[in-house]
């Protein structure tokens, strides 16, 4: 019993750090969040650009807490907005827990989505594909590509979803795909 009782004041701590965290970012960054959204741990949160956005819809979870997850979360939510006009959009009831989301351009996910742990969602690979000088990657940079994914997708753990994809309303990813 105490250790039940335990476990949930833990968990009823990281809910309140967490949505603390994204409600006190809201004063410093372009971040508007709908109606009952939980944060459950501390996210990172790193917005690179005075116009880049983050939009989160009504009774979205946002979980970085490993505790009572089935699987291990390697990582916290971590949502990267890179880039001038950059966007995140989250849509509404969509849970998304330990996942990395890095936008250049824009990723938007839509309502009722499942993004289970550890997957990577990114607009950009980071930097040009240079085969024949590879040290050209360090100052190369690519053009990001919009990433969409509609209503009611589950994207299954470790999944990594690549520049340009879009995901079809009622998709399942399954679980370590690219």
């Amino acid at each position: 019993m105490v250790y039940q009782y335990f476990n949930f004041i833990k968990k009823v701590v990281c809910l309140i750090a967490g949505t603390s965290f994204i409600y006190i970012s809201r004063l410093f960054c372009r971040i508007n969040i709908g109606k009952n959204c939980k944060v459950i741990g501390l996210p990172i949160l790193n917005m690179t650009h005075r116009s880049a956005q983050l939009v989160i819809g009504k009774n979205v979870t946002l979980s970085s807490y490993n505790f009572d997850y089935h699987a291990n979360l390697i990582a916290p939510v971590k949502l990267f907005i890179e880039g001038e006009n950059s966007l995140i959009e989250i849509g509404d009831n969509t849970r998304i827990h330990g996942c990395c989301l890095h936008a250049r351009k824009k990723i938007k996910i839509g309502n009722r989505c499942l993004i289970a742990a550890n997957c990577n969602i990114v607009d950009s690979n980071g930097h040009e594909s240079m085969l024949s000088s590879p040290e050209g990657t360090f100052i190369s940079v690519d053009e990001p590509k919009e990433v969409i994914i509609e209503d009611d997708v589950w994207i299954g753990m470790n999944s990594i979803i690549l520049p340009g994809t879009v995901i079809g309303r009622g998709s399942i990813v399954s679980a370590n795909s690219v």
